[in-house]
């Protein structure tokens, strides 16, 4: 399995992944440690921050240390469209938990046109989202949110993330993913997770007629890099 974004989604997401048995786990980011994360991003310690480590190589030590056979590539990049196709395509399923609307998008149009699985998830404040898409891509990402929006959407960058919400939706994340290599039928599958309420709730949702990567007059066949600029 692949996680792209090695942060406050995708460092519960990989540990869960080892502590299940996963063989071999991708690590994508270009980013380093920083302290100021460190609440949320549960692979890293303080020795990891100071020395400001790149985070895949500081994720590996974790991962390895609990899993000692796990196999863990580092992909020391974004996903990006001059290589996003590439990688995708060397994994089964890909756990999307980037902090940015275009590396979504991106990741939902490489992996439907590689045929590969892939869970999207994101948290922004209270709120976080996990969503299951099949090899067949429909729906799709795009089903629900269109397009990359304005000015490149309001981010947890911006906005914050409550720690404690990341964590239940890298939970939920990584059970759709699980679900998916065991065979079970979770495409279409929505969960939200509201963390002042404390609701989790799961309901499939449908595709869009019009989508632009999977609908019956489908535009996207391949990797633009222009399409994953913030427009208005």
């Amino acid at each position: 399995m692949l996680v792209v974004g090695v942060g406050g989604i995708g460092c519960p997401a990989a540990l869960a992944l080892a502590r299940a048995g996963i063989g071999t786990i991708g690590l994508c980011d270009d980013d380093e440690v920083e302290r100021v994360n460190l609440h949320r991003q549960i692979l890293f310690t303080d020795r990891d921050a100071d020395a400001r480590r790149p985070k895949i190589e500081a994720a590996a030590d974790a991962l390895c240390a609990v899993a000692p056979g796990l196999e863990v590539r580092q992909h020391a990049s974004r996903l990006l469209p001059s290589n996003a196709l590439d990688l995708v395509r060397g994994y089964d399923v890909v756990l999307e938990g980037a902090d940015n609307y275009a590396t979504k998008f991106l990741a939902a149009d490489a992996c439907a046109l590689a045929g590969v699985r892939v869970v999207h998830a994101s948290a922004v404040r209270w709120v976080a989202t996990a969503f299951a898409v099949g090899a067949r891509a429909r729906p799709c990402y795009r089903c629900l949110f269109e397009d990359v929006p304005a000015n490149g959407g309001l981010g947890c960058a911006q906005a914050g993330v409550m720690g404690p919400v990341v964590g239940v939706i890298a939970a939920a994340q990584v059970d759709l993913a699980l679900a998916m290599v065991d065979g079970i039928d979770v495409e279409a599958q929505l969960v939200t997770y509201d963390g002042q309420t404390n609701v989790l709730r799961r309901r499939a949702i449908g595709s869009r007629p019009d989508c632009a990567l999977c609908g019956s007059q489908a535009r996207i066949r391949r990797i633009e890099p222009q399409a994953y600029l913030a427009h208005g």
